[in-house]
C-alpha cells in the first residue's frame, strides 16, 4: 500500500529526517542538508493557521510553546523518545513566529529503582511496577460514594468551613477548574451596549466548557477569546436559539493559552452582527466564591448604555438559613485619583419593590468586589428565594447615585442534572442487575422536572422518593415522593422487564433543597416489593456540558439483567447517543459500581470498556471497541460505521456494553434505538448514478475541511473512510484513513479461459465470450442483470464478475476471490487455493502476497545509472539507498536508528512499509520488553523470567 497524501508516513518520515538530522549537526553544515530524496512526494495540505503564531510539521499546525512527540504515521507510527518543542522567535520587526526544535529524549530517562524495570506502551522511559505506594493513591482515586464512612462532625459541618474555598486550593486529584468573567460594554466604548452578561468556565484537562447568560441585548452572534496582546485564540459561532443561555467547548487549549488562562490574562468577548452591532467583553478571573456558589443574580441597570454591570454568586449555610453572596461589580463605583477612595453604597434585598434587608458599607473603585451575609431568613423570604421573586439592588450613596439590581435563581448552568441507580449503592448495597437513570431540570422559579426509569428490579417498584443523605444507617430521609407519577413498564411499553418511568414536575422545592440539589447532596431511592428499603439508589449529579451528545430525553438504561446471560452485579448505567448529520456516532456514557474493589489490576489500568454492537450474538462482526475510560464515564464520536451497525441503530436492534476484567463478556448492557437515514455508511448526502460503478457521495466541502481528519489529495479534500479512483490513475483504488491517503493499484485476477482481451477503460483483461463455449454465453449472466454490491469496495459488480476484495485499510486481499453470481445477485467470496510447490525453502515475495512461491536466483545489484535505465523491473530508493524488487529491509530513522519492528520492501518501483502485527492481549498489566515489536502480559513475562532462571540453575548443577 502506499501513503500519498495528507498526513501520510512518507513526507511526515522526510520531515523528521531532514529536521532531527538537523537538529545535531553543527549549523553550518545543517544548513546545507537536503531532505532525503523519499520514494513519494506528498501534496501539502493548507494548513488553517493564517495569522496565528505557531510551528508547522508534519503537515499539522503547533501553537507557540507546544510540545510533541512526532506522528510518521502507519506503520511508523508515534516516535516517543523524540520530543518536538514550538520555540517562540522574535523577528526584528518584533514579529512572533515559531521555530521547531527536536531531541532525544532517552538519554535524559531516570534510572530506575528496582530490580524489574517495565517498558509500559507509549513511554519512552522504564519504569518500576507500580508498587503499594501507587496502588493506594489509585484505590483513593477510584473509591466511589459510601453514605457512611463520613465521620459524624462532617455530617453536621457548617457551610461556612468550605464556602469561599478557591478551586486552586483544592487537591491536585481534582482535575477540574472554575473561572468566571464579568461581560459589560464601556461607558465610552463602540460598539456600545446595554447588555450585561455572566460567563462560567470549567477546565478539565485541555478541554474548556463555558455557560453564558446575558441580559438587555439581543442574542449575540460570535463569542471571541482573546489572549494577553489581544489576538484571537478561539471564535465560537453561536447558534441562534430561543434562550439566553449560550453553551459550547473550546478543546484541545495550547499550553501558552492554558497558562494565561490559569494567570487570568485571557479576556472574552461576544458580538451581535444584526442591525444593532453590540459588543461587551471581561476579563477571565477566578474566584474563591464558585466553589459554593448554588444562587446567582446579574445585575443590570436600568439606563440605556450605561457602562454598568455586577453579578452576584450566592449560597446558603448548610445548617443555618444565612445567605451568603459575593458582588462583582463594574462601571458603579466612581474612579478617582487617590489611592483608596472609600465609597459608600448600600446592597438591599427586596420583594416587589419592598425592602425587606439593607446592609450598608464603604468599599473602593480598585477592588469592587464585595462580600457580607444576611443572617437568619425567615420562612417568607427563603420561600420567595426558592420561588426566584427575590431581588438584589446595589446603590452608591449621596448626589447622583448610580444603581444595578436583578433577580436571585437557582444557578443557571448548561450542565446536565442526572442519576444513576444501581443496586451497589442501595443503603443495603446488593447485586441483583438492576438500573435506574434519571434527568432533572431546575427552572427559575423553582420548579423542578424531572424524568426517571427503572429496568431489571427483581420484584415490582412499590417506591420512588427524592432523598437527603440519611444521617443513621438505617433512617431515610425522605424529601419527595413522585411514586404517584411512576407507570410500569407493562404500561409504558418501553423498558423490558419489571421496572417504569416516572415523569413529572414538582413545584413546590425549598430553597434549601435546591441548595443541596446543586451542591449534589440528594438522592433517588426505589423501593421495590422484595427490598421496600430500596433496590437501587444513585446520586443527583451534575454532568459537566458536552458536545457529544444531546441529553433533552432520556438516556438508554445499561444493566447488568440486559447482558445475555444475565450478570447479577452490583453496577448500573445510562448512555446518551445520537447520529449527526455526517453519520457519525456521538455517545455519552455514565456508570455507577463498576466492578473494582474486587480487582487491583482494574484499580491501576483501565476502569472499563465501552463497545457497541447488535442484538444478534452470533454476528460478532460489527461489534466496535468505542473507548476505555477511568472512573464514571466515557465520552467521544465514532466515525468509522458500516451500513449494518447504522441500520441495526436505525431499528433499535443494536447495543452499548460495558465490559471490566471481572466479566470480560459484558457487566451491565443496553438496547439503542437510534433512527437515522444513514443507508450508505459514515458519509453524508448521497446522489445515485445508473452506472454500476459509479456510486458518488457528496459531502459540504466547508464540513469536509474542519474535520481534522479530511484529507487533502490531487487539489481536493476527501472525507474519512471514504474511497475514491484517482485522476491520476484509474486502476487504482484510494481510501483516506485519518488525513492518511493510501492508494492501492487494481489486483486483476487470473483468468483460466482460453481467450482473453483488454477491453478500453477497463484495468483488468477479461474473458472473451465471443470465442467462449456457448454453454457459457452471455445469456446466463444476465440472469440477474442488476449486478452485486459488495460491502468491501462498496461498488457494484456486473454479474460472473471476479475480483479481489477491497478491505480498507489493508486494500486488495489476495487470499481471497469473490465472485457475482448471476443468478441470485450474491457475492461469494472464497479463500484462494496455493498451488503445490516443488522447493524445500519457499518464499512470500511481499508481505501482502497470499501463496508463497520457490525462489529465484537473485540478479546481481545494478549501479545507479542501470536502475534509472534498466528494461523491465522497477527498482526503489528510499532514503539515499536504492532496493531491487521484492527486496526487504527495516527502515533507520536519525535519533532512534534501526526500526526493526517495521519491514519496508520494494514492489514494482513502490516503496510500500507495514509494521509487525501484534496479537490482541486480553490481559490488564501489559508491558513491552526491550527489543521486542509486541507488548506483553506481565504474568506471562513473570513466567518466562521464571523459566529462564530455573533452566540457568539446572544448567549450573550439570556443571
Amino acid at each position: 500500500m502506499q501513503a500519498v497524501s495528507g498526513m501520510e508516513a512518507v513526507r511526515v518520515l522526510g520531515t523528521v529526517l531532514c529536521v532531527l538530522s538537523s537538529a545535531w549537526l553543527p549549523a553550518g553544515q545543517a544548513s546545507r542538508m537536503k531532505s532525503p530524496a523519499l520514494p513519494i512526494q506528498s501534496e501539502r495540505e493548507p494548513l488553517p493557521s493564517k495569522g496565528v503564531s505557531g510551528c508547522s510539521f508534519g503537515g499539522r499546525f503547533y501553537s507557540l510553546e507546544d510540545t510533541w512527540h512526532p506522528d510518521l504515521g502507519d506503520p511508523f507510527g508515534v516516535m516517543h523518545c523524540v520530543m518536538c518543542y514550538c520555540e517562540p522567535q522574535r523577528s526584528r520587526r518584533g514579529k512572533v513566529f515559531g521555530k521547531v526544535s527536536c531531541k532525544n529524549i532517552k538519554q535524559d530517562c531516570p534510572e530506575p529503582n528496582c530490580d524489574q524495570p517495565v517498558l509500559l506502551p507509549g513511554q519512552c522511559c522504564k519504569t518500576c511496577p507500580k508498587g503499594d505506594v501507587d496502588r493506594k493513591a489509585t484505590e483513593s482515586l477510584f473509591d466511589g460514594l459510601e453514605y457512611f464512612q463520613d465521620k459524624e462532625d462532617d455530617l453536621h459541618k457548617s457551610y461556612n468551613d468550605r464556602s469561599y474555598l478557591s478551586s486552586e486550593h483544592m487537591s491536585t486529584s481534582d482535575s477540574k477548574t472554575e473561572f468566571v468573567a464579568l461581560l459589560i460594554s464601556g461607558r465610552d466604548s463602540w460598539p456600545s451596549s446595554s447588555g450585561v452578561a455572566r460567563a462560567r468556565f470549567t477546565l478539565t484537562k485541555t478541554t474548556l466548557a463555558f455557560s453564558i447568560t446575558y441580559q438587555r441585548m439581543s442574542r449575540p452572534s460570535v463569542l471571541v477569546f482573546l489572549d494577553s496582546e489581544g489576538n484571537t485564540a478561539f471564535e465560537f459561532r453561536i447558534p441562534q436559539a430561543d434562550t439566553e443561555m449560550i453553551c459550547g467547548v473550546w478543546r484541545n487549549l495550547p499550553k501558552s493559552h492554558m497558562r494565561q488562562l490559569q494567570e487570568e490574562q485571557l479576556r472574552v468577548s461576544m458580538v451581535t452582527v444584526d442591525s444593532k452591532r453590540e459588543e461587551i467583553q471581561g476579563k477571565i478571573i477566578k474566584h474563591r466564591a464558585l466553589f459554593a456558589e448554588t444562587f446567582s443574580a446579574t445585575l443590570t441597570s436600568e439606563e440605556e448604555h450605561s457602562g454598568m454591570g455586577g453579578i452576584a454568586m450566592l449560597t446558603l449555610s448548610d445548617t443555618e438559613n444565612n445567605l451568603h453572596f459575593i458582588l462583582l461589580m463594574q462601571g458603579v463605583l466612581p474612579t478617582t485619583e487617590s489611592k483608596s477612595p472609600l465609597v459608600p453604597i448600600r446592597v438591599m434585598l427586596q420583594y416587589r419593590q419592598h425592602t425587606l434587608r439593607e446592609i450598608h458599607a464603604n468599599v473602593t473603585a480598585h477592588d469592587p468586589d464585595f462580600a457580607e451575609v444576611l443572617v437568619d431568613l425567615n420562612s417568607r423570604e427563603l420561600f420567595w428565594l426558592s420561588r426566584g421573586q427575590l431581588q438584589i439592588v446595589v446603590e452608591t450613596e449621596g448626589h447622583d447615585p448610580r444603581r444595578i439590581s436583578g433577580y436571585i435563581t437557582g444557578k443557571k448552568s448548561c450542565d446536565t442534572l442526572q442519576s444513576v441507580m444501581s443496586s451497589g449503592d442501595a443503603l443495603t448495597p446488593g447485586k441483583t442487575g438492576a438500573v435506574g437513570s434519571a434527568v432533572f431540570h431546575l427552572h427559575d422559579n423553582g420548579t423542578l422536572d424531572y424524568q426517571i426509569q427503572v429496568a431489571g428490579v427483581a420484584s415490582d417498584v412499590v417506591g420512588v422518593t427524592i432523598e437527603m443523605k440519611p444521617r443513621r444507617r438505617s433512617k431515610r430521609n425522605v424529601l419527595y415522593d413522585v411514586t404517584g407519577d411512576f407507570l410500569p413498564a407493562t404500561a409504558v411499553g418501553v423498558v423490558s422487564g419489571r421496572g417504569g418511568r416516572a415523569l413529572g414536575s414538582y413545584g413546590r422545592m425549598e430553597a434549601r433543597h435546591i441548595h443541596m440539589l446543586l451542591q449534589n447532596e440528594l438522592f433517588v431511592n426505589v423501593a421495590t416489593v422484595e427490598q421496600p428499603e430500596g433496590e437501587i439508589r444513585g446520586q443527583i449529579r451534575t454532568l459537566l456540558y458536552s458536545l457529544e451528545a444531546k441529553r433533552h430525553d432520556l438516556p438508554f438504561p445499561l444493566a447488568g439483567q440486559f447482558v445475555s446471560p444475565a450478570v447479577q452485579t452490583s453496577a448500573g448505567g445510562h448512555a446518551w447517543v445520537s447520529v449527526d448529520a455526517r453519520c457519525h456516532l456521538h455517545y455519552e456514557i455514565v456508570v455507577s459500581g463498576l466492578s473494582k474493589s474486587d480487582d487491583v489490576a482494574v484499580n491501576a489500568h483501565l476502569h472499563g470498556l465501552a463497545e457497541i454492537g447488535e442484538m444478534d450474538e452470533s454476528a460478532t462482526n460489527h461489534k466496535r471497541l468505542l473507548t476505555g475510560f477511568y472512573g464514571e464515564q466515557a465520552q467521544g464520536v465514532l466515525k468509522e460505521l458500516s451500513v449494518e451497525l447504522l441500520r441495526h441503530l436505525d431499528k433499535g436492534t443494536a447495543f452499548i456494553q460495558v465490559s471490566t476484567k471481572m466479566n470480560p463478556r459484558g457487566e451491565i448492557r443496553g438496547r439503542i434505538h437510534v433512527p437515522n437515514t444513514c443507508e450508505f455508511g459514515s458519509r453524508g448526502d448521497v446522489v445515485e448514478e445508473a452506472e454500476f460503478d459509479d456510486l458518488v457521495f457528496v459531502q459540504d466541502p466547508e464540513e469536509l475541511k474542519k474535520d481534522p481528519h479530511t484529507c487533502f489529495f490531487e487539489g481536493e479534500h476527501q472525507a474519512h473512510s471514504s474511497r475514491w479512483t484517482p485522476h491520476y490513475n484509474p486502476c487504482f483504488t484510494c481510501t483516506c484513513q485519518k488525513k492518511t491517503v493510501i492508494c492501492d493499484p487494481i489486483i486483476c485476477p487470473v483468468l483460466t479461459c482460453p481467450h482473453t482481451y483488454q477491453p478500453e477503460n477497463k484495468c483488468c483483461p477479461v474473458c472473451d465470450e465471443r470465442r467462449a463455449p456457448k454453454e457459457i454465453s452471455s445469456e446466463k449472466l444476465e440472469e440477474h442483470p442488476e449486478g452485486c454490491y459488495f460491502e468491501g469496495d462498496q461498488k457494484m459488480h456486473a454479474p460472473g464478475t471476479k475480483w479481489h476484495p477491497f478491505v480498507p485499510p489493508f486494500g486488495y486481499i489476495k487470499c481471497a476471490m469473490c465472485t457475482c453470481k448471476g443468478s441470485t445477485g450474491e457475492v461469494q467470496c472464497e479463500k484462494v487455493t496455493c498451488p503445490p510447490l516443488t522447493c524445500s525453502r519457499p518464499i512470500r515475495r511481499n508481505p501482502s502476497d497470499c501463496c508463497k512461491e520457490c525462489p529465484a536466483e537473485d540478479p546481481p545489484l545494478l549501479e545507479e545509472g542501470e536502475l534509472m535505465q534498466a528494461d523491465g523491473t522497477r527498482h526503489c530508493k528510499f532514503g539515499k539507498n536504492y532496493y531491487q524488487n521484492s527486496e526487504n529491509w527495516h527502515p533507520r530513522v536519525p535519533l532512534v536508528g534501526e526500526m526493526k519492528c517495521i519491514t519496508c520492501w520494494c514492489d514494482h518501483g513502490v516503496t510500500k512499509c507495514q509494521r509487525k502485527q501484534c496479537p490482541l492481549l486480553s490481559c490488564s498489566n501489559i508491558v513491552r520488553r526491550e527489543g521486542k515489536c509486541c507488548p506483553e502480559c506481565a504474568d506471562d513475562f513473570s513466567k518466562e523470567e521464571e523459566m529462564m532462571k530455573m533452566e540457568e540453575k539446572k544448567k549450573s548443577r550439570r556443571h
